[in-house]
């Protein structure tokens, strides 16, 4: 286009006034036209765009529709009154369980009662019986020490 109006101004200087305007015409239709095409490619372009996102809606509402028929066929498989049914069972298995461990838990006798106690006593008399860690630095060499065993035991007082 810029080489016809160089040409133009050529045919002007030469005094060739009509071919100049014709030549200027048909750069004018040129522009014109290619006007006309970068517009049909825009709206080309624009139909492709909007046709594949009318083909992700599509793929969208056809997954919705499957995940719509799913959660039917779930349903009817699966009723409220089915899951009341199973709540109701595992409420009742729970409760049957807690009864269980009540029977077992007050069928301990009272020479039961006193075994535990004496376990838990013979426990607390160990945790007594510990001597007490020394604070001052240890000796190189163990003096001659009277044996553990010979010393007098504290006396036990009964927890309350």
């Amino acid at each position: 286009l810029a080489k016809e109006r160089a040409l133009a101004r050529q045919l002007l200087a030469e005094g060739k006034k009509e071919k100049a305007m014709l030549l200027l015409k048909k750069k004018r239709y040129q522009e014109q036209l290619l006007d006309k095409t970068e517009n049909q490619i825009s709206n080309l372009e624009r139909m492709v765009q909007d046709i594949e996102f009318t083909q992700i809606e599509m793929k969208v509402i056809e997954g919705l529709k499957i995940g719509n028929e799913c959660l039917n066929k779930m349903h009817q498989v699966m009723s409220i009154e089915e899951v009341e049914r199973i709540i109701g069972e595992t409420q009742d298995a729970v409760e049957y369980q807690r009864q269980i461990d009540e029977l077992l838990a007050g069928s301990l006798t009272e020479e039961d009662e006193d075994a535990i106690l004496e376990e838990l006593n013979a426990i607390t008399q160990e945790q007594v019986e510990l001597p007490e860690v020394p604070s001052e630095p240890l000796p190189e060499k163990i003096p001659d020490a009277s044996p553990v065993k010979n010393r007098p035991k504290p006396e036990l007082v009964a927890a309350s």
